[in-house]
């Protein structure tokens, strides 16, 4: 005779079976209207996952908002911002946690619109598996490709292509076979390994949870149970341990611990371990966590590791296996993904967040962007909202890293934006560029303040920017001749001089003003470590470039002089005729014409040519710098 378990025991055991259960993360991605929210609203309905309230409350919405003749709107369960259930659209990123017998999930509902695009890398982020919906009446549309793409990019190997709404087209099994044809090759030529392809329709349920009789022509799994038996391995589990310091744990005197969760991996005490980049090596002496000490930690586990020795590691340092250590590097090859309306111009600094570490970084030059219809390469200056090209990338300090393809958390990062913080670009690390660990910092004995010293004066940069026809050229030559006739040692880089020697290569367009100003700031830089005072007299119309320029020098080196003249004055004095050309078309990306001019926001010297003579002007930056 059976004896029947206390109430207790069962909780207990229950809760038990869950926590051991695995965790399997999807994104449903495609075009506008596939049916994505449709079908997870049907996934969490059928699974008797919902509440009655809610049950009822999504009758409610469905007769006020659905878009089913007052029939029950699944969508509705996830569309939950306003704006989404009006339009009968998916905006935001909605994350559903559900579970079955077998599984526990955490599904992501990424937007189908173009303009959402940043939204659905958000959700692919950290996805094992992406389920592609694609209606059976479009089959594959330019989004499918471009999800798909993106899907490839984060290294999503495991793919189940949903052909929906196959109720609309008489579930007609050579519409299906036509749309995973196609998709089939879309996928080789994506390099995505594992696709899996079902016919479903969310709204009807129809192969969700069980087989169709509808389909008796299909005789694969059923949407559920793909989701509940596919085996994904996370990538970097055999590369050894693996650990990004996100905080330094200093509590008091006595105690000084390194925190962080640990990515691959194994460790336990008395492992020899390396700091990286600084590559110093130390031996771990404690595991702590809130529990108590472990005697091993694996990936997946948040700790904080104590060292036998006073090694210094900072937020954003990496603490790995001292025998199979990651590179080292600062410059790379990267699939970039452009998430911002400004477009890309290669040369722009921007921050690179990588994990917990944050850095300068330039995007020095784009190999290609890719046609998402087509996978063809094709030659860019510049890349646009939502477009994805491989690029070179370099930074300005070294970072440890690994090939997304090997370690997720070591290889994915994001671009910002300096000005605004925004973020800009999602992007994945291909491999170091061999130039980065082949090229050193040659050791001068003689260096700038011993040159500096032998000229009596004290380098800086004078960095003239304005509209063309504000006086930069005309102030800039009166500085010199002062500072000359004082026994200073001066050279100034104009703008149109340098454009017939060392710019002759570049026009005006935004992407070659950008390289226009990073070639003039690295030769001024090393003008001024030769110990000169620079003046550089150039339009430099972007505030972005006039930072990077700026952060080239220590502190004080660099001087900006805005030659504040007004548009409609600066016209005045145009004898070249160079604004007349302008507004009448025939020169293109004209400064204060079709291309801005930003103006300064904190500048050293601000000069009012309106008020003040050249000779004036001249004379009151001379006084500051003597």
């Amino acid at each position: 005779m059976d004896v029947p378990q206390n109430p207790q025991a069962q909780v207990a055991g229950y809760l038990q079976q869950h926590e051991t259960k695995s965790l399997l993360r999807f994104i449903t991605c495609g075009s506008v209207d596939d049916g994505k929210s449709t079908l997870i609203g049907r996934l969490l309905h059928d699974t008797k996952l919902l509440l009655d309230d809610q049950v009822a409350a999504l009758e409610s919405d469905s007769r006020r908002h659905g878009t089913q003749n007052g029939e029950i709107d699944f969508a509705l369960l996830v569309d939950g911002l306003a704006a989404e259930r009006e339009q009968g659209i998916t905006i935001d990123v909605a994350y559903r946690f559900f579970g079955t017998d077998r599984r526990k999930f955490i599904v992501a509902d990424c937007p189908g619109h173009e303009q959402y695009t940043r939204n659905m890398a958000t959700g692919a982020s950290t996805a094992d598996v992406a389920i592609v919906l694609v209606d059976a009446r479009k089959g594959l549309l330019t989004q499918t490709r471009r999800h798909s793409y993106i899907v490839s990019l984060f290294g999503i190997r495991h793919v189940l292509l949903a052909v929906n709404k196959m109720d609309l087209v008489d579930y007609d099994q050579g519409v299906f076979d036509a749309i995973v044809a196609g998709y089939g090759r879309l996928a080789d030529q994506l390099g995505i390994p594992n696709v899996a392809c079902i016919p479903i329709s969310a709204l009807n349920g129809d192969n969700m949870l069980a087989p169709s009789p509808a389909m008796p022509w299909y005789t694969g799994d059923a949407l559920l149970e793909y989701l509940e038996t596919v085996q994904v391995e996370p990538a970097g589990n055999d590369l050894g341990f693996r650990m990004p310091v996100q905080w330094v744990c200093r509590p008091d005197q006595n105690f000084r611990g390194f925190a962080g969760q640990v990515v691959s991996g194994e460790i336990s005490p008395g492992t020899e371990i390396m700091v990286l980049p600084s590559g110093r090596r130390s031996t771990v002496a404690r595991i702590v966590t809130s529990s108590g000490d472990l005697e091993r930690a694996g990936a997946g586990h948040a700790v904080t590791l104590t060292l036998a020795d006073e090694v210094d590691a900072s937020r954003g340092d990496v603490i790995a296996l001292a025998s199979s250590p990651p590179e080292v590097a600062d410059q790379f090859a990267v699939h970039l993904l452009w998430l911002d309306e400004q477009p890309l111009l290669p040369g722009r600094p921007y921050w690179l967040k990588l994990g917990a570490r944050t850095v300068g970084a330039q995007v020095t030059e784009i190999k290609h962007k890719i046609d998402v219809n087509t996978q063809d390469q094709l030659a860019a200056k510049h890349l646009d909202l939502n477009e994805v090209a491989y690029c070179n990338l370099y930074l300005d300090q070294p970072i440890a890293f690994e090939a997304y393809a090997d370690n997720h958390e070591l290889g994915a990062f994001v671009l910002i934006d300096r000005q605004t913080n925004a973020t800009v670009a999602a992007g994945t690390l291909d491999f170091a560029l061999r130039r980065a660990g082949n090229i050193h910092w040659q050791h001068l004995e003689v260096d700038k303040s011993a040159r500096a010293r032998v000229k009596h004066q004290t380098p800086r940069c004078l960095w003239f920017t304005g509209l063309s026809g504000s006086g930069k050229s005309t102030i800039a030559n009166l500085v010199e001749k002062r500072l000359l006739a004082m026994g200073q040692h001066t050279y100034i880089l104009d703008g149109d001089n340098v454009r017939h020697g060392l710019n002759k290569d570049l026009g005006f367009t935004n992407e070659d003003r950008v390289e226009n100003i990073r070639r003039v700031a690295e030769v001024a830089k090393l003008m001024v470590d030769a110990g000169l005072i620079v003046l550089v007299s150039f339009i430099s119309p972007f505030r972005a470039e006039r930072r990077m320029a700026r952060e080239m020098f220590e502190e004080g080196e660099f001087l900006e002089v805005f030659v504040d003249t007004p548009l409609e004055v600066a016209e005045q004095r145009d004898i070249k005729g160079l604004y007349a050309k302008a507004r009448a078309g025939h020169i293109k990306n004209f400064t204060g014409i079709d291309s801005p001019y930003e103006r300064p926001e904190h500048a050293e010297f601000v000069l009012a040519t309106t008020t003040s003579s050249p000779d004036e002007l001249a004379q009151s930056i001379v006084d500051r710098l003597t």
